[in-house]
């Protein structure tokens, strides 16, 4: 039977995303056994804010969470896509099957890059929850500042904005409506700004399965962009990612086995920054993204609000905190988060393709 080849490509596509979560879920117990075995959580709960002040809020509803369940659930992702890119290449190479050629998804021109910003960042990460569960580093708790974070995630970022600038010939984003707008060097501060504004809304892994579903969302939304621009490698990429993360948050719903932590985060956000550059749709991010924005922006102006005003807009920050602090069960504000990921999602979609 004759399949056209965008047939082929989905099934590709669906395909790998399925192997990828059925992998994942398959080695979870072994790494949820080793993390509880080794006790690989935080040892105290945070005392301060980053701006030095109370966190009576956070206190109450995550003491017990944060000192008895293990970090590091993002190795389960990084790992996952890496070995599944790895296998199916190594695959290809070795035989002379087809359909194993055709699931070979790494590609230099679409996901070296991705790719190489996964795993790097996600290793930073790694480091700095070594460091968290063993009480070391120069952070409050163990663990690296969040400016050596911010300042190693721009390290990341000036590395991708440099190789797609001077390696790659781009200087220019793609304006919904209006088309290419070259913006020459300035691509390079740009790609750095993006990637930190990126990292910043990491701050929304803090209750149980937030994290896994808004990510999920957002990789689901730039897999789709991805296939309608053709980027068929880059699709795979994003749904191999998103498998994995579905088989992370089987685990990490309520009661949650595992947290992601920075070894997922730090990667997760490094990848999409390069995949939102790689798809021309840089501009659609902060919508596909919209909880990461909300999430980042809630702890901006609160920041400012209790430095200019002395007082707080909200009752905890990030902003999910504020509704658990409102009255809401965890569980109200992660499902309600996943719906207007889901919209954002459809419209950050339909923006680009108009675009």
């Amino acid at each position: 039977m004759y399949l056209p080849q965008a047939s082929l490509d989905v099934i590709k596509i669906f395909t790998l995303g399925a192997f990828a979560f059925i992998f994942a879920f398959s080695i979870t117990p072994f790494l949820t056994h080793f993390l509880y075995k080794h006790k690989l959580w935080k040892k105290e709960v945070r005392q301060k804010a980053v701006d030095g002040g109370e966190i009576s809020y956070f206190q109450k509803f995550h003491k017990e969470k944060e000192t008895n369940v293990p970090r590091m659930g993002g190795i389960l992702i990084w790992t996952t896509v890496l070995i599944i890119i790895f296998v199916f290449w190594f695959l290809s190479k070795i035989t002379n099957i087809w359909w194993l050629d055709k699931l070979n998804f790494l590609s230099r021109d679409q996901t070296w890059l991705p790719l190489f910003a996964l795993v790097s960042a996600s290793l930073l990460g790694l480091l700095d929850d070594i460091l968290q569960v063993s009480k070391k580093g120069n952070y409050i708790g163990g663990g690296l500042s969040l400016i050596h974070r911010i300042a190693l995630m721009g390290l990341i970022g000036l590395i991708g904005g440099w190789w797609f600038f001077t390696k790659l010939g781009w200087s220019g984003i793609n304006v919904p409506g209006i088309g290419i707008v070259e913006i020459g060097v300035l691509y390079i501060p740009l790609f750095v700004i993006v990637m930190l504004a990126t990292y910043s809304g990491g701050v929304i892994d803090g209750l149980d399965g937030l994290a896994g579903g808004s990510f999920g969302l957002i990789f689901a939304g730039f897999g789709a962009i991805a296939v309608f621009t053709g980027q068929i490698n880059i699709a795979a990429f994003c749904i191999v990612i998103l498998g994995a993360l579905l088989a992370f948050l089987w685990f990490n719903i309520p009661p949650a086995r595992f947290y992601m932590g920075e070894s997922g985060i730090m990667g997760l956000c490094a990848a999409l920054t390069v995949i939102a550059f790689m798809t021309d749709s840089v501009l659609i991010l902060p919508v596909i993204g919209f909880l990461l924005v909300i999430e980042s922006g809630s702890v901006i102006v609160q920041l400012l609000s209790k430095k200019f005003r002395g007082k707080k807009i909200f009752l905890s920050a990030p902003i999910h905190h504020h509704f658990e602090a409102a009255g809401w069960p965890h569980y109200k504000v992660t499902m309600r988060f996943w719906v207007i990921g889901a919209v954002m999602l459809i419209i950050g979609i339909t923006i680009r393709l108009w675009g």
